[in-house]
């Protein structure tokens, strides 16, 4: 694996502490190489979106599009890509396999998991998903089956990730003599990430003081600003720990997740019609994950990072069809007040997409085009189709879905809800 997402909470804390931009954003999942070519995940994911430009249904270029935007931290955009990768060709387990990937990036281990399922059914093998399959139980607080996992994925194309991995999983389960062992080859090779990754087996398992030798050396200067972060590792359960070390996302005061990274760039408007959004390495920089009618856009970008010109993050603005009542496929991470028309609710999310399908069975013709998403707030999960441009193009549509016996209303998200696509069929 290319990213170094055991570490993302360590570096998004020195990078926020210190006023800056992370510039490695935050998790990325274990999905073998995103592209043939020796290339950032930026430029793959330009290279990606400029043949999704020609054929939206480029079903190569919209896994590459997933795991590339995954790589940047964009699960939003991954979703986006995986459900029209699985729309072009529902047989494949590559969508599947990403829509789990993305499921444990976002720390919902429990919608992970039957994506992992089904994507071994469709006849991907396990090592293909195993290291991601073992973050989702690590999360659960299923050590022995995170463990598991990971050493599968040991032979597979993210051995070295699946190591990271294990290593820290042992940590949690106090393993801590055998963790540093499995860390030996990777940091014999001087690799980066596993010297910060056994600063955190270190703090894991009661070694304050051998944490910071360890962060010294891997980062020198840096512990003050690391130290808080690390000195509550000690005090969170199983599940909680693995969110940290692996996601960067651990409880808050309420109970609620904090995520130890910066905050996204915000989505930009072009010409009336379309939404520009940007692609850089923050986890929630939302860009246009349904591609309908791309083209490529001439407005500025704002920097993430000072990096070289050909490897600037990619601005895409998508125009919006107008023949009728018009709802745009794009959901900006992060972005507030847009215009939904709610289907159904309940507390349990997994149970809407069935809903969805449903829905749409007694009237194709009406859903021809549509695509549901699943809302995560904190009273409930919610069933949604949209966003629309306005109230009047929403109150048009409820109309037409009650012709055809589906009751709905208007609903305005919120910055914190979680708004993910339901797989096609």
């Amino acid at each position: 694996m290319r990213g170094n997402s055991l570490i993302r909470a360590m570096c998004a804390m020195l990078a926020c502490a210190s006023g800056g931009i992370c510039a490695l954003g935050a998790p990325v999942a274990a999905q073998g190489s995103y592209s043939p070519y020796d290339e950032s995940p930026t430029a793959a994911l330009a290279r990606y979106v400029r043949a999704l430009a020609d054929d939206p249904k480029d079903f190569s270029a919209l896994v590459g599009a997933g795991r590339s935007a995954l790589e940047l931290g964009d699960t939003q955009a991954a979703a986006g890509f995986f459900a029209r990768a699985d729309e072009a060709n529902p047989k494949s387990p590559q969508p599947q396999a990403g829509m789990g990937a993305v499921s444990v990036a976002n720390g919902d281990a429990k919608a992970a998991l039957p994506y992992f399922v089904r994507a071994h059914q469709l006849g991907a093998p396990v090592t293909n998903f195993a290291c991601d399959r073992g973050l989702a139980y690590d999360l659960l607080g299923r050590q022995a089956e995170a463990q598991a996992d990971y050493r599968i994925a040991l032979n597979g194309p993210d051995r070295d990730e699946a190591r990271r991995r294990l290593a820290l999983s042992l940590a949690i389960s106090g393993k801590r003599s055998e963790a540093i062992a499995l860390l030996g080859p990777l940091m014999a090779k001087g690799d980066a990430a596993a010297a910060r990754t056994r600063a955190f087996v270190l703090a894991l398992t009661g070694d304050p003081a051998g944490a910071r030798v360890a962060i010294d050396a891997a980062m020198p200067g840096n512990w003050a600003r690391v130290s808080p972060f690390l000195a509550k590792l000690p005090t969170l359960q199983a599940g909680q720990k693995a969110a940290a070390v692996n996601l960067g996302i651990f409880p808050d005061s309420n109970g609620g997740p904090a995520y130890a990274y910066a905050a996204p760039a915000p989505a930009m408007p072009t010409t009336a019609g379309s939404i520009a959004t940007v692609v850089s390495t923050d986890r929630l920089a939302g860009i246009d994950a349904l591609l309908k009618g791309a083209e490529q856009a001439d407005a500025p970008v704002p920097q993430m990072q000072a990096v070289p010109q050909h490897m600037q993050p990619q601005q895409v603005a998508y125009n919006i069809p107008v023949a009728r009542p018009t709802i745009v496929h794009a959901v900006p991470a992060q972005q507030p007040h847009k215009i939904w028309l709610q289907l159904a609710s309940g507390s349990n999310a997994a149970e809407l997409p069935e809903r969805f399908r449903h829905m749409k069975s007694r009237d194709r013709e009406l859903f021809k085009g549509i695509s549901g998403y699943v809302a995560q707030s904190a009273d409930r999960a919610r069933l949604l189709i949209g966003p629309f441009r306005g109230s009047s193009d929403a109150r048009i549509f409820a109309e037409d879905l009650q012709s055809a016996g589906i009751d709905s209303f208007k609903w305005t998200n919120s910055a914190s809800d979680r708004i993910m696509p339901i797989a096609a069929e």
